[in-house]
């Protein structure tokens, strides 16, 4: 081997040849993640269904087009500003998506003096 030639990488990954195979814990964990985001989406999408013309139609839009559970984290702070208000069912929509952002982002929630650490 010359000096200047460097060795090739060894390659530690087993290539079965069929894309997205792997053990059976791999794929329920696929399964797994896949239904905590349809949770997820549906929770995002029974918050913007009834919100009103202007802001409601874009962030059908935008949660309807994600496909990642990051996406819709992003989207969080809009959807949490137009469900703004004393309304009852505001408030408990309010409430349902905190409950799923939870269960899926534990520490997405801003700090407060009311929350232990």
């Amino acid at each position: 081997m010359s000096p200047d030639a460097s060795p090739s990488p060894r390659r530690f990954a087993v290539d079965t040849g069929l894309p997205g195979s792997g053990l059976p814990h791999d794929r329920l964990a696929r399964i797994a993640a896949r239904r905590a985001f349809v949770d997820l989406k549906l929770s995002f999408m029974h918050a913007v269904d009834q919100l009103d013309e202007e802001h409601g139609r874009w962030l059908r839009d935008q949660v309807r087009r994600a496909h990642q559970p990051e996406d819709l984290l992003l989207l969080r702070g809009h959807v949490f500003a137009c469900l703004t208000g004393t309304d009852d069912v505001k408030t408990s929509r309010r409430r349902a998506l905190r409950r799923s952002l939870d269960s899926l982002f534990p520490d997405s929630a801003p700090r407060s003096g009311f929350m232990s650490f």
